[in-house]
């Protein structure tokens, strides 16, 4: 059977997705129902498959089984999509690649309106401010650059920056306290004066290669996971660590829910949620793994994001028969997980 494709959600009906092959490994994965499914209006124009250079943009259904109708390709970058993010008015979307640059595409007409270019290796990460007029990126030259949306370079974070690679950037929403934090494969949580891109603060006590970091939404907390298995607290008013949850396993994205005081992380093959006041797991969502094969191995979760509302949709996978490097992001109420085990570390 031809290898098909597969959905993840956008923000008015559509949705992006990753190639995959459901019988050339012999099973299929999915998570068991434990949160409220998204409304038909609502969509999420995230993640893509890194294998093919192409971000999709997808239509979601009711349909149990067919969970969305491929709409558009966005095609331009020549390598790996390794991150893309929404535009909070939904209008744009911002993707870096392994091919060194950043593109911002216009979704009405699924066409590239600038091309990013400065970074000298791969691009890693990638975000829009909370105003959408500024962008930072981070890379594996070492680099964090922040641009404008014209894609003028402003400034190259290289003095104190990270000693390898940035492996992920994200902009506080606080406006009373405009920073940028970052992590990268040296252990470190920086975090950076937005006005002035010099470093406030060095986060230290991790012991892997950082993979993500994630800022509450009143800007307050950040978190950071990697190879560790920790996930770390951090007061970005203060400067200081607050606690570390044992996550279990590599830690490969976190969340903050918009509405409750809740931290979510894909931890593996599993998704844990954490109650942050009383430091506990709320609930773990583990994935049901049917297949023929018994070197089946469990599919890693990559990407996750909760919907605007706090309610969060999961969504299957199955195994690709090449690696894939699944990103996403949330527009409105709506929100995706999505697991990938063919990525290796």
């Amino acid at each position: 059977m031809a290898a098909a494709t597969f959905p993840r959600f956008t923000g008015s009906g559509h949705v992006v997705s990753l190639p995959y092959n459901r019988l050339s490994v012999g099973g299929y994965f999915r998570f068991r129902r434990k949160f409220a499914t998204v409304t038909p209006q609502l969509t999420l124009r995230s993640a893509l498959s890194c294998a093919d250079k192409t971000i999709i943009m997808w239509k979601l259904t009711r349909d149990e089984t067919n969970y969305g109708i491929p709409q558009r390709a966005l095609r331009g970058h020549s390598h790996f999509v390794s991150d893309v993010v929404i535009s909070s008015d939904g209008q744009f979307a911002l993707s870096g690649s392994w091919d060194g640059t950043l593109r911002l595409w216009d979704l009405t007409t699924g066409t590239t309106t600038r091309r990013f270019v400065g970074h000298t290796k791969d691009v890693l990460s990638v975000a829009f401010s909370s105003d959408n007029r500024q962008i930072v990126s981070g890379s594996r030259d070492k680099t964090i650059k922040l641009w404008n949306t014209l894609g003028v370079c402003k400034y190259t974070v290289q003095d104190e920056s990270h000693s390898e690679w940035v492996s992920c950037v994200r902009f506080s929403p606080n406006s009373s306290n405009p920073i940028i934090v970052s992590c990268g494969w040296d252990k470190l949580v920086k975090v950076w004066n937005l006005a002035n891109c010099k470093l406030k603060t060095n986060h230290i006590g991790h012991t892997g290669y950082l993979n993500t970091v994630t800022v509450s939404p009143d800007g307050s907390l950040c978190a950071s996971g990697g190879k560790d298995g920790q996930a770390m607290l951090w007061d970005l008013n203060e400067g200081k660590h607050l606690y570390t949850l044992d996550g279990g396993d590599i830690i490969n994205a976190l969340c903050f829910s918009p509405n409750r005081y809740w931290l979510c992380a894909a931890t593996g093959p599993s998704i844990k949620i954490w109650d942050l006041e009383g430091k506990i797991i709320v609930d773990e969502l583990k994935q049901e793994v049917i297949s023929t094969s018994s070197k089946a191995e469990p599919p890693q979760c990559t990407s996750l994001a909760w919907s605007a509302d706090g309610q969060v949709k999961t969504t299957p996978f199955s195994l690709p028969q090449q690696p894939v490097c699944p990103v996403l992001q949330h527009l409105a109420p709506f929100s995706v997980l999505v697991p990938d085990p063919a990525v290796g570390r």
